[in-house]
């Protein structure tokens, strides 16, 4: 059976959309890369299925990245095994080829638009396309409130947290764990878990049980593993493994999971409305870590974050609908079988590489 994952490459934040796809692969390492250009309701997102659906029932490890703005859509197809892979090149992730055809290259699916009828239809895509635009804008200006009444909690709890207490168990961990050396350093893939949508927060704690069997869960409502992750990943590299480090949609910067999956080994961050769910190795519990002063206030901030974050998502949802009303004008001007033969030809390629 093949092994399937499946992350985001864009996440929604206070800061705006947020951004990972220029790091998805090594261009230097990569065979095939196809970046699919096309309006809405084209097709890119059937191709894709279209495509991993093959490559998966050919037993090859299939990783699916998912849309922040519809998270029932994909934004990309990754092969690892085969060093391929697609993904959606438009905004707001736009991508241009560095070797064209020598590595990566256009996969054109706006020829499958009849253009004819599609222009005749131009005035109600403007409304759709301003509508959806200004929903977006409206969205993240709820996240950026909530993120601001969040960092003045979290800044409250951080000066209260005994970091010397969370890095020693953090050294206990790597004595026990990347006891096992391998010559060379690790590399790192970067990731989003999951995203902030229109059907609210999505985690997909799933590729974690995939990849991990090993679970350390770090209970942390307040931000304060970021730094204990990032001495991990450190630590894994050193050791020769390579890790996948699922950063924070909200601060990129900032890891909130890591994943190791040649030891079969993770480390995830578990609060309200991000929960791992299930009974890890070993649970490491950061909040109680630091007393803070202001309860109360830091549950009235709790809550307020939530109603802005809330009313994000709720925007969130409209852009969505904006968006699928504007596919739903594009969608019977798309020739969908043609869309379907280039996927089909596109996975024969592919298939071809196995050898």
């Amino acid at each position: 059976m093949a092994q399937v994952t499946h992350f985001f490459a864009g996440a929604n934040s206070g800061e705006g959309f947020q951004n990972l796809f220029p790091r998805l692969v090594d261009l230097e390492k990569t065979y095939d890369y196809m970046i699919l250009k096309g309006g809405p309701g084209v097709g890119k997102s059937t191709f894709m299925k279209e495509v991993g659906r093959t490559m998966e029932q050919a037993g090859t490890a299939v990783e699916y990245l998912w849309c922040s703005g519809d998270p029932d859509s994909l934004d990309g197809v990754l092969l690892p095994e085969l060093r391929c892979g697609m993904v959606d090149g438009t905004s707001p992730h736009v991508i241009e080829p560095k070797y064209p055809a020598a590595v990566d290259r256009y996969v054109d699916l706006g020829r499958f638009y009849h253009l004819p009828t599609a222009k005749a239809a131009a005035e109600e895509a403007k409304a759709c396309t301003h509508a959806y635009q200004g929903a977006y804008v409206r969205a993240y200006h709820c996240l950026r409130a909530a993120r601001q009444v969040e960092l003045d909690a979290v800044a409250s709890v951080r000066a209260a947290f005994d970091s010397r207490r969370a890095e020693r168990r953090v050294d206990g961990i790597i004595q026990r764990e990347f006891r096992e050396r391998r010559s060379g350093s690790g590399q790192t893939a970067v990731r989003f878990l999951g995203s902030v949508t229109s059907k609210g927060y999505i985690w997909r704690f799933d590729s974690v049980d995939t990849l991990c069997p090993k679970v350390y869960e770090f209970a942390d409502s307040w931000e304060l593993a970021g730094g204990c992750l990032e001495k991990l990943r450190r630590a894994a590299e050193r050791s020769g493994w390579d890790c996948i480090a699922c950063l924070a949609p909200e601060e990129p910067g900032r890891i909130e999971h890591l994943l190791v999956p040649e030891l079969g080994l993770a480390f995830v961050t578990s609060r309200p409305g991000m929960d791992y769910g299930k009974k890890p190795f070993r649970r490491i519990r950061l909040d109680a870590m630091a007393q803070p002063e202001g309860r109360a206030r830091l549950r009235f901030q709790s809550r307020m974050a939530s109603i802005l974050r809330r009313e994000g998502i709720e925007a969130l949802g409209q852009a969505r609908a904006a968006h699928d009303a504007l596919e739903a004008i594009y969608n019977p001007y798309v020739d969908f079988d043609g869309v379907r033969a280039l996927a089909a030809l596109e996975a024969g390629r592919l298939l071809s590489y196995l050898g």
